[in-house]
């Protein structure tokens, strides 16, 4: 299967990202076995207005990868959720039963000082 070409978006389509509750969960397990330094350097810097909190942007990546969102997985390969620079990846449709109860969103309703 073709990938993103995520290596120079710098998380632009990246936020603001539902989580549902279990999804908190993993994070916040994350985040809290993450290196401090890690941790510290990803939480301090200056994204794009929207962009989701845990991208680094320093590194063109998802901070969180192992952890990320179902939304974020789907990303790209689904009509609703299109990639503007590789639209054709989106092939799939969405179900119903895919559209989940949402706690909030990244960046909106969830913020750096929620994973301390």
């Amino acid at each position: 299967m073709e990938s993103l070409p995520c290596l120079g978006c710098k998380g632009l389509c990246c936020g603001p990202v539902p989580v549902t509750e279990n999804e908190l969960k993993r994070i916040k397990k994350k985040i809290k076995t993450m290196p401090s330094k890690i941790r510290s350097e990803l939480e301090s810097q200056n994204r794009y207005f929207g962009t989701c909190i845990f991208y680094d942007i320093n590194n063109d990546r998802c901070g969180i990868h192992s952890v990320r969102p179902e939304i974020c997985r789907m990303f790209g390969y689904y009509k609703e959720l299109v990639c503007f620079r590789n639209p054709e990846l989106a092939t799939k449709n969405m179900e119903p039963s895919d559209f989940k109860v949402y706690a909030g969103m990244l960046t909106i309703d969830f913020t750096w000082d929620d994973f301390k």
